[in-house]
């Protein structure tokens, strides 16, 4: 089970005359517009409760005006929460004084924002170094660290390279290195990619997925952007006028949306490009090699299907037989491995359904979803694939 290492405990943040009180109305039930019509008193976060685990990338996401911004501000108090609670390692941010969250926010929690920010007189690897300067770090280690921090978002040899010389998501590359300088055990993004061109974006969405395959980071991202959401995330929030709507993987959003807001957000997504063969594939059935054709259509009389998949002792797929091949070899007196299928169409679990369209379409036995030891984790029938995209909750629960 993923260690947590950040807690948020119902959070608010209110904006306006006497919060206080409107804390108190809201845990009494009153909304987000009473209070804005009756108090003047402008609902930032409302209420929001939620953990974040090590070396996950957790997505915050929601409509300009949602609170995504505002709380992921309050996790390292460039914003003060109103009420509740954020814990970091168990220990509540609120009540630490400046010199604790200072140190908080040198070796535990670093930032990216949107606007690259960088200084137009200073060099790439003197923008790096900028976070350690300020804390007094020696030359010599900042230069290191920046240095090493510039080669883990791909620009060793830019560091004499000023900012105007370097592309958009290069100079974002340069906020992202700044970023990492410190080794933070957390790292917030706040809409880091939005400012950039489509494919340049897209770009960096990669380079991120590789870089946290490398590095394991905890990532807070916030984005407006439901595909890049989907894209990137292990878990997303998905907010609404402060408050949290879902809570969930991917998958979870898609397949079981909590509400017909979540509904209506997720309707245009194109589920080719989100769900994988692991969302459709069902328990394979199988048989070892060593029995006979006899056994293996009695399997498939009692099961009513015509393919069974040969497995070794060790769940190793080896082919595929049929009813037509196994009849065949009963009255001629062969075995299974003379009828056997060994050039079977064969997928990862990570394939996108996109990309089984063809396969499934052309195929004369189910499609075997194999890992990386080539063990048998299920099959796709035909049909499952476009009962998916459908929406068949059936069929995505596995149950084809």
């Amino acid at each position: 089970m993923e260690k947590t290492i950040l807690e948020v405990r119902n959070v608010s943040k209110l904006f306006g005359p006497n919060v206080a009180q409107g804390i108190q109305l809201l845990e009494k039930g009153h909304t987000k517009e009473q209070l804005a019509r009756e108090k003047q008193i402008t609902v930032g976060v409302n209420r929001v409760s939620l953990d974040i685990r090590q070396g996950e990338i957790f997505v915050i996401m929601g409509l300009s005006g949602s609170g995504k911004s505002t709380l992921v501000r309050m996790l390292n108090r460039l914003i003060e929460p109103s009420s509740g609670e954020i814990l970091i390692h168990g220990k509540d941010l609120r009540k630490m004084n400046k010199a604790q969250l200072r140190e908080v926010r040198r070796k535990n929690i670093s930032m990216v924002f949107q606007k690259f920010a960088l200084f137009p007189h200073r060099t790439v690897l003197e923008n790096v170094e900028y976070g350690m300067e300020i804390q007094q770090i020696s030359k010599d280690e900042r230069r290191a660290k920046a240095e090493n921090a510039l080669e883990l978002v791909g620009l060793k040899g830019w560091g004499p390279k000023m900012p105007d010389e370097l592309s958009g998501g290069m100079q974002q590359r340069v906020g992202l290195a700044r970023a990492l300088a410190n080794d933070p055990e957390v790292l917030l993004m706040d809409e880091a990619f939005s400012a950039l061109d489509p494919l340049i974006r897209r770009d960096m969405q990669d380079e991120l997925l590789e870089l946290q395959e490398r590095m394991k980071k905890t990532i807070v991202f916030i984005t407006h952007d439901l595909d890049e959401a989907l894209r990137i995330g292990d878990r997303i929030a998905l907010m609404k006028d402060g408050a949290l709507v879902q809570l969930g993987t991917p998958e979870e959003m898609l397949t079981q949306p909590a509400n017909r807001y979540v509904e209506r957000f997720i309707e245009d997504v194109d589920l080719s490009k989100v769900l994988t063969a692991s969302h459709v594939m069902i328990r394979p059935e199988t048989v070892t090699l060593d029995r006979g054709p006899r056994v293996a259509l009695q399997l498939m009389r009692e099961r009513g299907i015509s393919n069974l998949f040969v497995i070794d002792r060790g769940k190793r797929l080896l082919g595929v037989i049929t009813a037509e091949d196994a009849s065949t070899a009963l009255k001629s007196g062969m075995g299974l491995s003379e009828i056997l299928i060994k050039d079977g169409p064969e997928v990862s679990p990570d394939t996108l359904l996109g990309d089984l369209f063809e396969v499934t379409s052309s195929a004369k036995v189910p499609l075997a979803v194999v890992d990386e030891n080539h063990r048998l984790l299920g099959v796709i029938v035909r049909g499952a694939v476009l009962g998916a995209l459908a929406g068949d909750t059936k069929v995505l629960g596995g149950e084809a």
